[in-house]
């Protein structure tokens, strides 16, 4: 077994390798004046028209100084006053920067879309500090992005000031799309996009990144070597204690995360009674163990209104922000098989059919709106109206001082979706907790969970028979006959390097029932 110190190890070993693949490339700043636009064609794409700028945004808190939020707008031949077009919003990942190369957008550009890519609060050549998608602040920057999009002659009006725009980016570019919509829809009453594609991005921020409390510390450690620096100074400190530790900091500390995390996601919208009222391509990764398909469902199911979702996809894909889970074991099969399901070679491709239909009226074929389509992790995609729990199983008494995998059913079946655990909790010592997944082996000894995920239980006081309940990680998954389906519990999980301290502090589950939705 893995203690903590030598997960942590693991994970800088892991370091370099993850954030080259989740973390694009930054782009050299160039000094510019804020107020000076430059114009000029690539060589690989002479009839782009290229302009590199920057708007002026709202200040940091405390300042009066405008923070300069800096773009690349490329506008594709042909548009004009007299022959106006759509145009395409995307933003990079966290500690990324903007794209500036049109060949980057060709596909789009040809399609006859202009695109906007910019450089978020402090990363790339933008100023200010970064507030990880505070509508008072990134949200105000993406209305501002707007309002310059508005007054662009060739850029298709819908009404005076309401540009046809929609948005494309992931994980950190996929954040600033919910933050944009949402801040115009409770600064205006509405939002001027026109449709979404965000992809493997989060509902609510601190259940992403410490479901109860627990440290998501294998990727907390890459998301902090990649934009630690670019963070207020209070919440660096308390993220590097998040991270070190593994669990949410007590006192200041805590209470500065608290409020930091508290308005930056569609969740906080949500509570104050906003949802979008606009199509939505939501892409997510089940496999993804720092936003799971849970974030996604939520977005889908909760951030939408009823006639918002009838007009949208939800593709869950084997992909996103992926390491492999090694304790306790895992497998999925990388691709994405329900893009192609929908006739599309990739999400990318997807979503830009999409657009076509949500922006220009192009009758491309798409189909199943308002569904769920989902990879399972043997590489086939299903699709299902609702993802309602419709099977139970009871199971009695659990300890978590060692792994364990319980039977719940044998193969063959399917089961998708959130499966939910509710069980009597009973504890010995402060700060126990145990990690929950659903597995699939011939016996308990092969059993690996599904989709590389798992989800904690931790309780920071001792308890006797508490009741608990534990969404499990969303899964997609067919078990074939001679295996079975088992619920893995285990007392440390990788992705959550440093829970419980050096020595795993278990608890005692009774009455354990998990209810899954299976696909009949």
């Amino acid at each position: 077994m893995l203690t903590g110190g030598h997960m942590r190890r693991r994970t800088a070993a892991r370091l370099v390798t993850v954030l080259a693949l989740v973390t694009p490339a930054l782009v050299p700043a160039t000094a510019h004046a804020d107020t000076v636009s430059t114009t000029n064609a690539t060589a690989q794409a002479a009839t782009v028209a290229t302009t590199n700028a920057c708007v002026a945004s709202v200040p940091e808190p405390g300042t009066t100084t405008p923070v300069r939020i800096c773009y690349s707008l490329f506008q594709p031949a042909g548009a004009s006053a007299a022959k106006t077009v759509p145009l395409i919003i995307h933003s990079h990942g966290w500690g990324g920067s903007r794209t500036k190369d049109p060949a980057a957008f060709k596909s789009w550009l040809d399609a006859g879309y202009g695109v906007l890519s910019f450089d978020q609060r402090s990363f790339g050549e933008s100023t200010g500090v970064a507030h990880v998608m505070n509508p008072d602040l990134e949200g105000r920057d993406v209305i501002k992005l707007v309002d310059l999009i508005a007054a662009l002659d060739w850029v298709t009006k819908q009404r005076p000031g309401d540009p046809l725009i929609g948005a494309i980016g992931g994980s950190y570019g996929g954040g600033f799309q919910f933050a944009g919509a949402f801040t115009e829809l409770r600064d205006k009453g509405r939002t001027r996009f026109d449709a979404l594609a965000p992809e493997v991005t989060w509902w609510d921020l601190k259940e992403s990144l410490a479901p109860d409390e627990a440290a998501r510390t294998m990727w907390l450690s890459i998301l902090f070597a990649g934009g630690g620096k670019n963070l207020p100074p209070a919440v660096a400190a308390a993220f590097v204690g998040l991270v070190t530790t593994g669990q949410w900091p007590s006192g200041q500390a805590g209470r500065d995360l608290d409020a930091f995390f508290a308005k930056n996601g569609p969740a906080w919208h949500v509570r104050q009674g906003r949802k979008l009222d606009i199509p939505v391509l939501i892409g997510q990764g089940l496999p993804d163990n720092l936003f799971n398909l849970n974030q996604g469902l939520k977005n889908f199911d909760l951030a939408l209104t009823r006639r918002a979702r009838a007009k949208s996809l939800l593709v869950g894909y084997n992909g996103g922000h992926t390491l492999p889970s090694v304790v306790p074991p895992g497998f999925v099969t990388p691709g994405d098989p329900c893009s192609i399901a929908l006739g599309s070679p990739s999400f990318g491709a997807l979503a830009q059919r999409f657009m076509a239909l949500n922006l220009k009226g192009v009758q491309t074929g798409l189909r199943g709106f308002g569904s769920y389509h989902l990879a399972t992790a043997d590489g086939r995609c299903l699709t299902q109206r609702h993802l309602i729990a419709n099977t139970q199983y009871r199971l009695g008494r659990i300890s978590t001082a060692v792994p364990v995998s319980t039977v719940l059913a044998k193969g063959p079946i399917t089961v998708a979706g959130v499966p939910r655990l509710k069980a009597r909790v009973s504890s010995l010592l402060p700060d126990a907790g145990a990690f929950f997944a659903l597995s699939v082996g011939t016996t308990p000894l092969d059993a690996k969970i599904i989709q590389n995920n798992t989800m904690p239980l931790r309780e920071p006081r001792v308890v006797r028979g508490a009741k608990r309940t534990v969404d499990l990680p969303g899964i997609a998954v067919d078990v074939p006959a001679g295996k079975s389906l088992f619920l893995t519990v285990s007392p440390v999980a990788d992705m959550f390097a440093g829970q419980n301290g050096r020595v795993p502090n278990p608890l005692r589950l009774d009455d354990v029932t998990v209810r899954v939705h299976q696909v009949r």
